[in-house]
C-alpha cells in the first residue's frame, strides 16, 4: 500500500526519536519530497475572493473560488514523469481526467494519454495475463499501485465518472509490453482474479461503473460472482482500519449503491440485501462525519471513527479532502445544500489556498480536488445526480 501522509508522519517521528530531535525538520522535508506535488505561485484570485466575514458563505463566490483552486491544482502543480511516479500521476488523473497535464520527454501532454499509450513511468507496471492485462501491486510503494485494481478503479472514476461525464471507456486502447490491448482487458482480468476476502474497494468502483448491476461471472478459481457478492464483502469489512480511514471503501460502496438505484429505480431508503447493508454503513459514516466536524468546517483528523483535530495543516487537508469526497458522493441534492456541507467545501478551498505555494502530498491534494470537482458539478453547474 502506498504510504499516506499520516503513516509517513508516524515513520518520521519514529526515526526522529532514534536519530535525535534535530533530524525532524530534515526528515519532514524528505517525506514531502517523496510523496508531494510541487508548489507554485498563487494567483491573486485565490487570495482575494474569500468570504467577506466569518460565517457568511456566498455560493457564487464559493463556486468562483473552487474554479480557481482547481485550475491552480491542475495547471500550476505540474508533475514530471522523470520525477513523479504512477501513484502520484494517477491520482491527478482521478481528479481531472484527460485534461491533467504531464511533463515528459521534453514536452507536455495529457497524462492519461501518455500512460495508456505505453509511456514509461516508475510504478506503472502492467503485464499481459489471462484473460487480459494485470496491473502489478507493489505494497508499501509510494510510486506504484498499492491495492488490487487501484489503477482500474480510478480510471473508471476519473473526470466525474459517477455522473456520466467521464471515466475511461472500455474500448480505449492500452499499450502493454508493445502489444495493443484495451481498458476492457484490465476489467476482464479483475473479474478473473477476484478472490473471497480480498480488498475489493477499487475493484468495486470499476465493476459498478463498467458492468450491469446484475452481472454474473466466474473467476479463474471457479467461483461464481455477482456485483451483490462484492458489495456484501466490502460492506462487511472493517471501515475504520481500511485505507485512508475507510474513505475509499465507502466511495466504492456508494458507487455500487448509486448504480443499483439508477438501474432499478429504487430509492435509497428502499435498498435491500447487500445494497441495503451498504447504505446503512454509508449513512452511519456520513452521520459521523457531520457529528465530528470541527467548528471551522474541517472534518475530523480521525475521519469517520472519532472526533479529532491537529495543528498539522496537511493532516487536516488530507482528512477533510477524503471525507468530503465521500460526503458529496453520498448525499442527495437536498442534503448537499445543508450548511455543514457548504462550510466543509469553504474550508477545503481555504486549505488549498493556504497550501498553494508549498509541497503537498499528492493523495491528499487530488482527493480534495476530486471532491470539490464533484461538488462543483452538482451545486455550481446544476449537473450530476439528484
Amino acid at each position: 500500500m502506498a504510504y499516506s501522509y499520516a503513516s509517513l508522519m508516524r515513520l518520521v517521528r519514529a526515526l526522529a526519536h532514534r536519530l535525535g530531535p534535530d533530524s525532524f525538520g530534515y526528515l519532514i522535508a524528505v517525506a514531502v519530497t517523496v510523496t508531494g506535488c510541487g508548489p507554485a505561485a498563487v494567483p491573486a484570485v485565490m487570495i482575494e475572493e474569500q468570504p467577506a466575514e466569518l460565517g457568511v458563505i456566498d455560493q457564487a463566490s464559493l463556486c468562483s473560488r473552487i474554479d480557481a483552486v482547481l485550475a491552480h491544482t491542475r495547471d500550476a502543480r505540474r508533475l514530471d514523469a522523470s520525477v513523479h511516479g504512477a501513484w502520484q500521476v494517477v491520482h491527478g488523473i482521478l481528479a481531472f481526467g484527460r485534461s491533467f497535464p504531464l511533463e515528459h520527454d521534453g514536452t507536455v501532454s495529457s497524462a492519461l494519454d501518455y500512460l495508456l499509450a505505453g509511456g514509461q513511468m516508475t510504478g506503472w507496471v502492467l503485464r499481459p495475463a489471462h484473460p487480459g492485462v494485470r496491473a502489478i501491486v507493489e505494497g508499501g510503494s509510494t510510486m506504484a499501485q498499492g491495492h488490487p485494481d487501484q489503477w482500474l478503479g480510478y480510471l473508471s472514476q476519473c473526470g466525474l465518472a459517477p455522473y456520466g461525464k467521464g471515466g475511461v471507456p472500455l474500448d480505449t486502447k492500452l499499450i502493454v509490453a508493445g502489444r495493443e490491448f484495451t481498458v476492457a482487458d484490465l476489467l476482464a482480468q479483475a473479474q478473473a482474479d477476484i478472490t473471497p476476502g480480498q480488498e475489493a474497494t477499487w475493484t468495486l468502483m470499476a465493476f459498478s461503473t463498467y458492468l450491469p448491476h446484475d452481472a454474473r461471472w466466474t473467476s479463474r478459481d471457479g467461483q461464481a460472482w455477482t456485483i451483490g457478492r462484492v458489495v456484501a464483502m466490502e460492506a462487511a469489512a472493517d471501515i475504520f482500519s481500511s485505507a485512508c480511514s475507510g474513505a475509499h471503501r465507502l466511495y466504492g460502496l456508494i458507487t455500487a449503491v448509486r448504480q443499483r438505484m439508477a438501474a432499478t429505480g429504487t430509492r435509497w431508503e428502499e435498498l435491500d440485501g447487500p445494497w441495503g447493508e451498504a447504505a446503512d454503513v454509508i449513512d452511519d459514516c456520513v452521520d459521523r462525519a457531520r457529528r465530528f466536524q470541527q467548528a471551522d468546517g474541517s472534518f475530523s483528523t480521525h475521519s469517520f471513527e472519532r472526533p479529532g483535530t491537529s495543528a498539522d495543516v496537511f493532516a487536516t487537508l488530507s482528512a477533510t479532502g477524503h471525507v468530503f469526497e465521500v460526503v458529496v458522493m453520498a448525499l442527495d441534492g437536498e442534503r448537499l445544500a445543508e450548511p455543514w456541507v457548504t462550510r466543509a467545501a469553504d474550508r477545503l478551498v481555504t486549505l488549498l489556498q493556504q497550501t498553494a505555494d508549498i509541497d503537498v502530498e499528492c493523495g491528499a491534494l487530488y482527493h480534495a480536488a476530486h471532491g470539490l470537482a464533484i461538488y462543483r458539478e452538482r451545486t455550481c453547474h446544476a449537473g450530476g445526480m439528484p
